[in-house]
């Protein structure tokens, strides 16, 4: 893997504008309110009929007792337990009625806790929803499960808790290790309690931690995020994401207690990406594209060689194939040609779990065009390279014919190096995955006449 010279620094400088991120396509601000709550019924039947297909499944768990003023989720900050406990009750019987609609012989290959954050629940909470979610679903033997925690207010019998419900993958938010930083945006997280969970992860006989970093904070240097890394490295978590600072305070307005002078100039926190990018790779981790890196004999690093790599709601996922249904406040489920979306706000949701056990608010159904772009822009982020005679075929198009628009966006890039033409296939070059998002822009339909009210993306680079 190449690192990032001075030629490639002034590259990413041209590229970085806002953009999404592809966990979908079409992207969530396409998703319609026309789609209701009798239509996702209709889907999910019409889906579940005769279906045999492996499914995922998403819990969304909002509370964090807490507010870190980088976050851009949808969070709730909370220290009323009761409150916690009755979203629980709504949640249980969301999973309750949808689950009644999917088919007994499915199995579920891939669970994630999200959030927020899952394990601010009690042990004996996270034990209870497990059981349910065990009872209502069949299991692979082989079946990921992942959660996402926050070592502050983390016990041991937290972990015990989600390891007895199957959990086998965990993602440990750190953001910055520096003092400094860490005082800045509201997340006081000494170092030796992140330590302490990794010790006592692998002590469980956790063999899959993933460590979340942040670039672009206020007060970040290159000296101190430089020794963030390396404590880091130090640490040997399987996966380490190492996500760009989304500054959107016309979206979350909480953001503005930031003070706007502290942020890194966009030189700096390209230089930044840099150093993450070059110390990572230098330790031996595999740069996987965008946010993520692994090591070479994770299986994130195997599924991307062998090209089954895919995207969803939480990112790279090593999962192919499977219908996801999310459940809880603002979660999205995504099977066959529908997106559906929960509601968003939790007093809404809860009202709509109560009347009739779906609080579907927001969906889209693909179009044929859509389907044809979502093959291509997830096989050239997961894949690194797109065979256009596989999507010909696949799709009986012929591809330079319906992607006329696409491949002159194109030329751009390839002037530049940042991917190449070869016996009919487009390959991301080594460069070109720093820049994966923009290339695979040039394939979205929707873009292009998107309102700028709609247009909420973070910046790309």
């Amino acid at each position: 893997m190449s690192m990032i010279d001075d030629q490639l620094f002034e590259i990413l400088v041209k590229f970085d504008r806002p953009g999404p991120r592809y966990t979908s396509y079409p992207t969530a601000p396409i998703f319609s309110s026309n789609y209701t709550v009798e239509q996702f019924e209709d889907d999910i039947k019409a889906n579940n009929f005769d279906n045999k297909n492996p499914i995922s499944l998403y819990l969304h768990i909002p509370f964090c007792d807490t507010l870190c003023y980088f976050c851009a989720c949808n969070s709730i900050i909370t220290n009323n337990r009761k409150k916690i406990s009755e979203y629980l009750d709504y949640l249980k019987k969301e999973i309750d009625h949808v689950s009644s609609f999917i088919s007994k012989g499915r199995k579920v290959v891939q669970l994630a806790w999200g959030g927020g954050t899952p394990s601010y629940l009690k042990p004996e909470e996270i034990a209870d929803l497990s059981d349910l979610i065990k009872k209502k679903f069949a299991f692979g033997p082989d079946a990921e499960i992942s959660v996402e925690i926050d070592p502050r207010g983390l016990s041991i019998d937290h972990l015990k808790a989600f390891i007895d419900g199957g959990a086998n993958r965990f993602s440990i938010g750190v953001q910055d290790f520096d003092n400094n930083v860490q005082a800045a945006v509201n997340r006081v997280q000494p170092e030796l309690l992140t330590r302490r969970v990794v010790k006592q992860l692998r002590e469980l006989g956790i063999k899959s931690i993933n460590i979340d970093l942040i670039y672009g904070l206020p007060l970040q240097t290159i000296e101190s995020f430089k020794a963030t890394l390396e404590k880091v490295i130090e640490l040997s978590p399987e996966r380490i994401a190492v996500f760009n600072f989304a500054y959107v305070p016309w979206i979350k307005a909480h953001q503005k207690i930031l003070h706007q002078d502290q942020l890194p100039a966009a030189d700096d926190k390209l230089r930044l990406l840099q150093l993450a990018v070059n110390s990572l790779t230098n330790a031996g981790y595999v740069y996987i594209g965008m946010d993520h890196f692994a090591k070479p004999n994770d299986e994130l690093a195997l599924e991307q060689k062998n090209k089954r790599l895919q995207r969803n709601f939480q990112g790279y996922s090593i999962k192919a194939g499977t219908d996801l249904y999310g459940f809880g406040v603002s979660a999205i489920s995504h099977f066959g040609r529908v997106y559906a979306q929960n509601a968003k706000d939790l007093s809404e949701y809860c009202d709509k779990i109560s009347k009739g056990g779906f609080s579907t608010i927001l969906g889209y159904k693909m179009s044929r065009d859509d389907e044809i772009r979502k093959y291509v822009i997830m096989r050239l982020m997961c894949d690194l390279e797109l065979d256009k005679r596989e999507v010909e075929k696949k799709f009986g198009i012929v591809f330079d014919e319906y992607f006329l628009d696409s491949l002159e966006k194109l030329k751009e890039f390839l002037q530049l190096n940042l991917i190449t033409f070869d016996n009919g296939r487009i390959l991301i070059t080594q460069a070109g995955r720093f820049v994966l998002r923009n290339i695979a822009m040039c394939f979205d339909k929707y873009l292009p006449g998107m309102p700028k009210e709609k247009q909420v993306f973070s910046r790309t680079v």
